[in-house]
């Protein structure tokens, strides 16, 4: 008896480690690559350190994390979404062209864009559990459908491929507040995407980690079957991971009209990799059922410490996408050695 007790008591002592807490977080491989990054352009590019740079590789990264998160959350429920870079796009052009069309204050655009945006990830969660087809292929479809009428709506509407100005609109000041103004702090510029993106960080993580919610993404993703079994709503979960993904699109959609007050229509295409390579870098499994939004938005700091960190060291831009590829595979690897080192101290 004496025996089981001290078994039992050194297994509570097991669990309770903050190494193997440690070793069991998803984000722990893409935080050390985060730091060996960071370190390797401290060395290699001398204006790295500067506070104006931090704040550009900030912004940089903010633009992709906003998109990374709930692209993360989908990914963990174990689907994909090829429409998400030019749904950013799509969601840009609808606010733009129903506040000049409408000739409306642009925030009744705003408002429009969201509804639209919404229903376009609703449209993709509900053919995905009607059809029962692989969300690669529902997705997409998807894609090739917002790639045509981003471009044939705005030609068939402006007869040019990018919207007409709408800086001298009523309101377009305060949008401009809210999705695209730099705040000022100690002198340095920073982005307002920033805090959109620590926001949604924030969100989903509680989400994830505090809610019934979270536990439905993790079950459905792990295994969607066994989670229906036992009363979990997947069809639910799946539309609203898909809406989660159309409202970070929105997001994103405003800060480009409001950035420039044109948007051009061909913009997003390829960014919906990105997003997922965040994502993966981040410890998101491709299979789903594990991950972060913490992660991601580590992920997405690779990303603009690398983007950025090539142009501050003087180096060829065109190596960019080679360190990207790099990293995903170093990434993925390094991620793979963590859980399966977690696994075995279980």
């Amino acid at each position: 008896m004496s025996a089981t007790r001290a078994r039992d008591a050194d297994e509570r002592i097991l669990q309770a480690s903050p190494l193997r807490k440690l070793m069991g977080r998803p984000e722990l491989g893409s935080v050390v690559g985060a730091i060996a990054v960071f370190v390797f352009f401290v060395f290699f590019a001398d204006s790295f350190l500067r506070a104006s740079s931090l704040s550009t590789v900030l912004y940089a990264a903010s633009t992709i994390g906003i998109m990374a998160v709930p692209v993360a959350l989908l990914m963990i429920g174990g689907e994909f979404d090829l429409s998400a870079g030019v749904m950013v796009t799509s969601s840009a052009l609808v606010s733009s062209m129903f506040s000049y069309q409408a000739t409306a204050n642009v925030w009744v655009g705003v408002g429009v864009s969201l509804l639209v945006t919404l229903a376009i990830g609703a449209f993709n969660g509900f053919m995905l559990t009607r059809t029962k087809l692989p969300s690669f292929i529902i997705t997409l479809g998807t894609f090739l459908m917002l790639t045509g009428l981003n471009l044939g709506f705005t030609k068939l509407v402006g007869g040019t491929v990018s919207t007409k100005s709408i800086a001298d609109m009523e309101g377009f000041p305060s949008a401009r507040d809210v999705f695209a103004s730099t705040i000022t702090v100690g002198g340095v510029g920073f982005k307002v995407t920033i805090l959109w993106w620590l926001a949604l960080v924030a969100v989903a993580s509680w989400i994830l980690l505090r809610t019934r919610a979270g536990n439905w993404i993790l079950a459905v993703g792990g295994n969607k079957d066994a989670a229906r079994a036992v009363g979990v709503p997947v069809t639910r979960t799946k539309i609203g991971l898909y809406m989660g993904v159309a409202l970070g699109a929105w997001i994103s959609g405003q800060h480009l009209l409001f950035s420039y007050d044109v948007v051009q229509s061909g913009e997003g295409v390829g960014n919906e990799l990105i997003y997922i390579i965040a994502a993966v870098i981040g410890g998101c499994l491709i299979t789903g059922g594990y991950g972060s939004a913490v992660g991601s938005a580590v992920g997405a700091l690779i990303f603009g410490m690398t983007s950025k960190g090539i142009v501050f060291a003087e180096w060829n831009p065109d190596w960019f996408k080679f360190f990207l590829g790099a990293m995903l595979l170093l990434a993925t690897l390094l991620n793979a050695w963590v859980r399966k080192r977690a696994e075995a101290t279980k």
